[in-house]
């Protein structure tokens, strides 16, 4: 299968490509050689490249940052996104859009199905949900993937930081009233391996097993790694931040599920392997 993946230079999308190279034909882009806010050359690019599959991954993704730039996340998020999806529908290529646990607002008290209602709270969340909305809108042959609380070798991410304070703080306070399911972008990837070659199209929550608090994920990570860390559990409103959270971003997979996938490992061995893949000193 050939398969295309922008934002390729990101977190996920070289997970993705090291796992998808191993069966298939991948072609990767990043913003240097695409840049999907350009409809023509959104296009263009891909009808050049002919694939079967385009996994978009390609995101404005600091959430704060999203707050004093709405129109440039608007940009990227969006409209981007249905640049792509005009491009897969001139092509017959079958899209795999990468969205996320924000495009909820964290008041429900259970976890999340992929049929529940929506509401973000953040400029993110909105313009990740209007993605999936012309994804929908403009395709037949679409898988919508909601995942949270990414991390992986590639780039920054919550374990690469506790670590980091960890040698910089006496006392790291780490929020202890937002739950989710920590996901490890290798374990993502693998998963989506499996989600191309089945033509079940539609909305998927994908996830690590289990969940937790940020404050407990602080507390696995200086376990599994022996580190003596004080850290201090504080509330969502005594660490503000410019974009609103939602405090359940717990996602259950249940198309995932019900499609006869196995249900990805819990974020605890997830966790036990990559501190085994990256350098602690």
């Amino acid at each position: 299968m050939k398969i295309m993946i922008t934002g390729a230079e990101g977190m996920l999308g070289q997970d993705l490509v090291k796992v998808l190279s191993l069966q298939h034909e991948v072609v990767s882009s990043d913003i240097e050689t695409l840049d999907t806010t350009h409809l023509e050359d959104t296009i263009k690019t891909i009808s050049n490249v002919k694939p079967e599959v385009v996994i978009h991954c390609a995101a404005y993704t600091d959430v704060d940052e999203c707050e004093s730039n709405l129109d440039q996340a608007y940009k990227v998020n969006a409209q981007g996104t249905r640049n792509v999806a005009v491009a897969c529908d001139k092509n017959g290529a079958s899209l795999v859009y990468i969205s996320t646990d924000y495009v909820f607002d964290g008041e429900k008290p259970y976890p999340y199905y992929e049929y529940d209602f929506t509401n973000p709270l953040s400029v993110y969340g909105k313009t990740k949900l209007a993605g999936e909305l012309y994804v929908r809108d403009m395709l037949n042959q679409f898988y919508i993937v909601r995942t949270s609380w990414l991390y992986g070798l590639n780039g920054p991410n919550f374990v690469k930081s506790m670590l980091r304070l960890s040698k910089e703080m006496d006392m790291i306070p780490v929020v202890d009233d937002q739950i989710g399911s920590p996901t490890y972008t290798l374990d993502l990837a693998r998963a989506l391996s499996q989600l191309i070659e089945k033509p079940a199209y539609g909305i998927y929550h994908i996830t690590n097993n289990e969940y937790c608090s940020w404050y407990t994920f602080a507390q696995d990570i200086f376990n599994l790694t022996g580190k003596d860390v004080q850290i201090n559990p504080v509330k969502t409103e005594e660490f503000p931040r410019p974009a609103p959270r939602p405090k359940n971003s717990i996602l259950r997979n249940y198309n995932w599920e019900m499609e006869g996938f196995e249900p990805l490992r819990s974020y605890i061995e997830a966790l036990k392997d990559y501190l085994k893949s990256i350098n602690l000193n």
